[in-house]
């Protein structure tokens, strides 16, 4: 066990891989060559890291004619990855109490494949804070009637919860930037492409950094309040 938590540690601490795990985060597969660039190595290095990644299970690969595409292997991983960015940032806990500048990863991003920076956790705190969502076990939260009656209105299916892992419908995940919890698992999923499908949340190019339109601004006021400028 401590042999494995080193190996995994260590991939985790190499500057190179460290930047091509965070480039996944947004949920892409992207070809070993950009992979490359992003980490600043050569492709002949690159290729031996990516390879040390995956025979880890930290990255899944899928090949298309003569080229590899590689991804973050599950959720897991994109947790893991965030989780430790937030240990990398305890020290430097934000203490204003206005959220960051628009356009920036610490107002709004995509963590994987759901909502995280400044935006994400205040959907969340509003969302606990209006009964829609609910603590549960551990890093799961619960979803009341009132809650699954809010999330249909916005066209959002409560995903059911296969072979009874309830726990990853909604979850917890600690966000690195507020240092508090986003929402995560299915749901959280489902309801980050819900927006960018209303075009309230549009991504920024070459970021993982998203900007939320005027509609979603209105919108979000509408449907929970949120002081959101513009």
């Amino acid at each position: 066990m401590e042999n494995d938590l080193a190996v995994i540690a260590n991939l985790f601490g190499e500057p190179a891989r460290a930047a091509m795990l965070l480039s996944l985060m947004n949920g892409r597969a992207l070809p070993a060559g950009e992979l490359a660039l992003t980490a600043n190595v050569s492709p002949q290095t690159a290729s031996g890291h990516l390879s040390k990644l995956v025979q880890a299970g930290l990255l899944a690969v899928e090949t298309q004619g003569r080229h590899r595409y590689y991804r973050l292997a599950g959720t897991s991983v994109a947790d893991a990855v965030e989780s430790l960015m937030a240990l990398a940032h305890s020290g430097h806990e934000r203490k204003n109490a206005e959220p960051p500048a628009e356009g920036t990863l610490a107002y709004a991003r995509t963590c994987y494949s759901h909502l995280a920076g400044w935006l994400g956790v205040r959907m969340t705190e509003t969302l606990e804070q209006q009964g829609l969502l609910l603590p549960a076990q551990g890093k799961a939260f619960a979803v009341s009637d009132a809650g699954r009656a809010w999330f249909q209105e916005l066209g959002i299916a409560i995903p059911a919860a296969r072979n009874g892992a309830r726990e990853n419908v909604a979850r917890r995940c600690l966000d690195w930037t507020e240092r508090r919890p986003h929402l995560s698992g299915t749901l959280g999923v489902a309801l980050a492409r819900r927006l960018d499908e209303l075009r309230w949340i549009a991504p920024i190019r070459n970021s993982r950094a998203v900007r939320v339109t005027l509609e979603g601004k209105q919108q979000l006021w509408k449907l929970l309040r949120l002081p959101l400028r513009g």
